[in-house]
């Protein structure tokens, strides 16, 4: 064989190589981007692929597939690689971390609010933070900013603003009352407190807001925030328990009280000062609110006796704690069925619904309610309603049937829809505007 021969060779058996190699490549990408179809198409099956709030969009033109958002991304199954670009897969899960956004090294990633189908709704503000009603504020979720470090930030910011329109005097008693104790009412709480602001916070639940409803061990921050009266908070993976203490901690040290179960029931205007009032019958005075609740709303009520024992509760935060226990959920949605079904191997559950049958519920919770009926682990009752909540029991009425029912109960979760923030924002005068797929957070 000639030199011209072996050459040959040696650039046949390199391009053999380099086929075998590009075949091997082009193999396991069509695998992997049918396992993503196949999870595209579960998601869109139980509901999940359709975003409700914050979540990732792609620029296929920018996407160079290095998987990189995937890594960062802590939550499972948001984004995917189909078809040799980034996409999502459940979009509706996605809880507006953010990691995924820093991570793309192409900067193909946008934080966007609402889809073309699917609008969300948004008060109206100005770069200032301030609402169509001078001297209401909003920061944080409310706003569609979901992310913690962004919500932090939000926060202070928004507090140097209100410093900025606040007159030299006043007639009200307060300069800020903060309305909600997540992380944008937490942050701004303590920047009132370090700017020497007449203020307090004010809080339907408890502190963390938000935060405080996600699973125990759900990680629930992926960069640094820069809390006031603390400085640089560099958890970069931390889970809720963690990130609740911290703030509990600096809330101790800096001498700060969060007023927890006062819910705002009204705010009104008052001779150029805002009156703000709660359930609980109090009253106060301030010349500007800064409004930092969430999105989610307040759970809706029943109405009915007993609804406020100890025993009834309207989220279900951990159930691996709850054993050995009467459990009636009351609903027919989703949370409902879902948490039902949580609570089934260490509990005896009964689960009530108004309606003769489950409706607009996702398929995959369809199936699994009634596997868990056929197998004896949970009773379902159609068409009753609960008219009244005892310490040991819990009685219902029966649609076509006189008597009503009295079940042997030790806790209650009521699962009935909720109150959107909206309605509350309209009452004050917000303006209320309707976001199409609008970015929130973009490279561009």
């Amino acid at each position: 064989m000639g030199l011209i021969g072996e050459e040959f060779a040696v650039y046949a058996i390199a391009i053999l190589f380099c086929a075998i190699i590009v075949g091997i490549y082009l193999s396991k990408q069509k695998r992997d981007s049918k396992k993503v179809d196949a999870k595209i198409a579960k998601a869109k099956l139980e509901g999940s692929y359709e975003p409700v709030s914050l979540h990732p969009v792609v620029d296929e033109g920018s996407c160079i597939r290095t998987g990189a958002c995937i890594a960062a991304c802590p939550e499972k199954d948001i984004l995917g690689i189909s078809h040799g670009k980034a996409t999502t897969i459940n979009a509706s899960r996605c809880i507006g971390h953010g990691a995924c956004f820093h991570a793309c090294p192409t900067q193909a990633i946008t934080l966007c609010i609402g889809t073309e189908k699917r609008g969300v709704e948004l008060p109206h503000v100005n770069q200032n933070f301030e609402t169509n009603v001078p001297g209401i504020f909003i920061a944080g979720e409310l706003g569609g900013m979901g992310l913690i470090k962004n919500a932090v930030e939000q926060g202070r910011q928004a507090v140097e603003n209100i410093i900025k329109s606040l007159p030299k005097s006043h007639q009200a008693t307060l300069d800020l009352i903060i309305i909600g104790a997540g992380p944008a009412g937490i942050s701004a709480t303590l920047a009132a407190k370090k700017h020497g602001l007449k203020s307090i916070t004010l809080e339907q639940d408890t502190l963390g807001g938000t935060v405080f409803t996600f699973p125990r061990a759900k990680i629930v921050m992926t960069s640094a925030m820069d809390l006031p009266l603390h400085g640089k908070v560099k958890l970069f993976e931390t889970s809720k328990s963690e990130l609740l203490e911290l703030w509990k901690s600096v809330m101790k040290k800096n001498d700060i009280t969060i007023h927890e179960n006062s819910k705002v029931e009204a705010i009104t205007n008052n001779d150029n000062h805002f009156q703000v009032s709660t359930l609980n019958g109090e009253h106060y005075s301030t010349q500007s609110v800064l409004l930092a609740i969430g999105r989610r709303g307040t759970p809706r009520k029943l109405g009915i006796e007993g609804e406020t024992l100890e025993k009834v509760a309207y989220r279900l935060l951990e159930p691996e704690h709850i054993t050995g226990m009467d459990v009636m959920v009351v609903g027919g949605g989703d949370s409902a069925i879902e948490s039902a079904l949580l609570l089934t191997d260490e509990n005896k559950v009964t689960l009530t619904y108004r309606s003769e049958a489950f409706s607009r519920i996702k398929p995959k919770n369809g199936e699994r309610i009634n596997a868990a009926i056929a197998a004896g682990k949970i009773k379902v009752m159609f068409n009753t309603n609960p008219v009244k909540i005892l310490p040991d029991s819990v009685i219902l009425t029966t649609t076509g049937q006189e008597k009503n029912l009295t079940i042997k109960n030790d806790l209650v979760y009521i699962f009935a829809g909720g109150e959107l923030p909206t309605q509350f924002l309209q009452k004050i005068g917000i303006r209320i505007t309707k976001k199409f797929g609008e970015a929130i957070l973009s490279h561009k």
